[in-house]
């Protein structure tokens, strides 16, 4: 696609080329994915430009995976909550979402790495009646528990392809924004408000006691309580006002200035 043209989310250079990488088919949507060459050559440095990003995904050794599954198109979408893992490296980095709205590599441990936590979309019954629940990235699972509803959290295990465990869409849990204009916060989810024939509305606070409110669509339940099952990136999901980045710029600036 033409690079004016890509997300702003991206963050691509915009004397960098005519150009950028358009994200090919799969689990995300266009505008809630960035590419595995956009993530190896402008998020971790991995490559110089697009040509050694193929490489790096071509290779036969089969370099880079997505949810443990080896991925060789440097278009493949990457989206909230994928795992990505380079075994020559030893690295795991989990795709999340900072209050910026940007796509963020979080780097994991293994132990984390190889689990992922998916948003139960829909639970329907199938053909010869054998029920099944669809996922935020597009994964049909079979014979769930009947304990799991839509809008519950599942922590699927990515090396064995099962669901190890149940986090429940309830008031007290720990949530997380994928969506909206608090895209990227997190905070606990206090309730529910119901409008039939429109939107249903989360209201949340934050550690800071800022409370927000969302739509349900875009809030997705990362643990029980205050201790969500993952880990969160440097800010914690706070979102800051714009007099506290001033200062926290000012400070960093200061300090960059004493150690010259």
């Amino acid at each position: 696609m033409k690079r004016m043209y890509a997300p702003k989310h991206w963050y691509l250079d915009k004397l960098a080329g005519p150009y950028a990488s358009r994200p090919g088919t799969g689990p995300h949507k266009l505008r809630e994915c960035i590419p595995v060459g956009v993530l190896l050559r402008n998020r971790l440095k991995y490559a110089l430009n697009n040509q050694e990003t193929i490489k790096i995904c071509k290779d036969k050794e089969g370099l880079v995976k997505v949810d443990n599954r080896i991925r060789r198109s440097h278009k493949f979408p990457l989206g909230f909550q994928d795992v990505v893992s380079f075994d020559k490296t030893g690295e795991f980095f989990r795709i999340l979402i900072d209050v910026k709205g940007r796509f963020q590599p979080h780097r994991v441990d293994e132990k984390e790495g190889s689990f992922k936590l998916l948003k139960v979309k829909r639970k329907s019954t199938g053909k010869n009646k054998i029920p099944f629940i669809v996922t935020h990235d597009g994964r049909t699972i079979r014979f769930p528990h009947p304990d799991i509803k839509k809008n519950d959290t599942v922590k699927f295990n990515l090396i064995t392809g099962e669901i190890d465990g149940l986090v429940k869409f309830e008031n007290g849990a720990s949530v997380m924004t994928h969506g909206g204009n608090n895209i990227g916060r997190v905070g606990i989810l206090s309730h529910v408000e119901h409008h039939p024939g429109s939107y249903e509305i989360a209201n949340i606070r934050d550690s800071r006691g800022n409370i927000f409110a969302t739509r349900l669509s875009n809030v997705m339940v990362i643990g029980e309580g205050k201790k969500p099952l993952i880990s969160l990136p440097k800010a914690k999901g706070i979102k800051l006002s714009l007099i506290e980045e001033r200062d926290n710029r000012f400070a960093r600036n200061a300090e960059s200035e004493d150690d010259e």
